[in-house]
């Protein structure tokens, strides 16, 4: 369809608009408007500005004085699972050991679950995610460890998103527990070849008890040459070479970035690679929180996301996540909101999201409260009160 016969909405009455373009309103990275209007062609933003200056459109919407932002980038997630992780969750609340298998729990699980059991689970937990003002997401590959349950996997979330990562370095797969190379091997190998019709990204879990640095260097390496752009788990629970892996082979993002030395934010601050940051892990595992205040000192980019899994953060709550980084992470309630927009945006390599301005994409949340601070001010409260998500409003 051209763009001159698609209909034009107003959205207009809106008390503050973050557009994260530097060149509106007072110039900061929010780029805030205040008594906003925006503008909607087909699936794009065509206008933004005050609604006093307004143009005419074919319908209008009254945003009754609302915050608006952009629709949330969530650039990390594993959303094809089967099963949950309760028991091991209630234990380690409860402080008792527990010993079912983590990951191994949740491959079994999948494994089991039927191809529509899968998507349907894939499903709930998306509409769940855009009912908190997610509009773009990406997800993984990691719960099957075979080369048909990894496809199979990265063929479900395919159908729902095109950021999709495989991730068949998660963990050593079991039936490889004493021949780790022979796994590499596969995973860059027959399952790569199987999986990478389906995927956008690779990453691996470069972490002690799973890939060393070697290992995920030749997964990487083996993904490039196939097309696949790199990611990474990288120092999680441990200090690694992780980070400086992905600063080396250029990948978008690196992943968790909990435990860093001074050369690694010096790495990250130099690199083009995102420090995506998971709060969630560190809240349902009360481990120790990410330092992002020193990252954003040093200059490096931060994303934030939520790390949506069965075992570690069981959350799809972006709103939750800027809280967390707020109360825990040194960040200011402005640099959480950048983000986990803008930045998750810049995790994906994406142009087209993850902000407000002619061109890109009509992905907007409205707010029950007259500004975007509000989400760290008011923690746990449903405050999204309106979605739009390619120009349609969708919640």
């Amino acid at each position: 369809m051209s763009a001159t016969t698609n209909t034009t909405t107003l959205i207009s009455n809106l008390g503050s608009l973050v557009t994260n373009d530097p060149s509106r309103g007072s110039g900061g990275p929010l780029g805030l408007v205040e008594d906003a209007a925006v503008v909607i062609e087909g699936d794009r933003i065509a206008w933004v500005g005050t609604a006093a200056d307004a143009p005419a459109a074919d319908t209008v919407h009254d945003a009754q004085g609302r915050a608006a932002i952009p629709g949330f980038v969530d650039s990390h997630s594993h959303l094809v699972f089967g099963g949950d992780r309760t028991q091991e969750f209630n234990a380690r609340m409860s402080g008792r050991p527990y010993e079912a298998g983590g990951i191994r729990t949740t491959v079994a699980a999948t494994r089991a679950a039927t191809d529509e059991e899968l998507a349907a689970n894939l499903a709930k937990y998306l509409r769940e995610a855009l009912r908190q003002g997610t509009t773009t997401f990406e997800t993984k590959s990691g719960y099957g460890l075979t080369v048909e349950d990894e496809a199979r996997a990265l063929r479900l979330a395919s159908a729902q998103t095109s950021e999709v990562t495989y991730l068949g370095a998660h963990i050593v797969s079991p039936e490889y527990a004493d021949d780790p190379a022979g796994y590499v091997d596969l995973v860059t190998g027959e399952m790569l070849d199987a999986c990478a019709p389906y995927a956008r990204w690779i990453d691996v879990f470069c972490e002690k008890g799973a890939f060393d640095g070697d290992q995920a260097r030749a997964i990487l390496t083996a993904g490039k040459a196939k097309g696949l752009l790199p990611r990474i788990h990288a120092n999680q629970l441990s200090y690694g070479p992780g980070v400086q892996l992905a600063v080396e082979l250029d990948a978008a993002s690196a992943d968790h970035c909990t435990h860093l030395t001074d050369a690694d934010v010096d790495a990250l601050a130099h690199g083009n690679t995102v420090a995506t940051l998971l709060p969630g892990a560190e809240f349902s595992t009360r481990a120790q929180w990410p330092d992002a205040r020193r990252l954003l000192d040093a200059g490096a980019t931060v994303a934030l996301s939520t790390d949506c899994n069965p075992g570690s953060s069981f959350t799809s709550s972006m709103p939750f996540c800027i809280a967390l980084a707020v109360r825990d992470m040194g960040m200011t309630p402005d640099e959480a909101l950048w983000s986990a927009t803008a930045g998750g945006a810049r995790a994906l390599r994406r142009q087209d999201v993850g902000r407000i301005a002619v061109g890109a994409r009509a992905d907007l949340a409205l707010l029950d409260a007259p500004s975007h601070v509000h989400l760290a001010y008011r923690p746990g409260v449903p405050l999204v009160a309106e979605v739009w998500r390619d120009g349609v409003r969708a919640v």
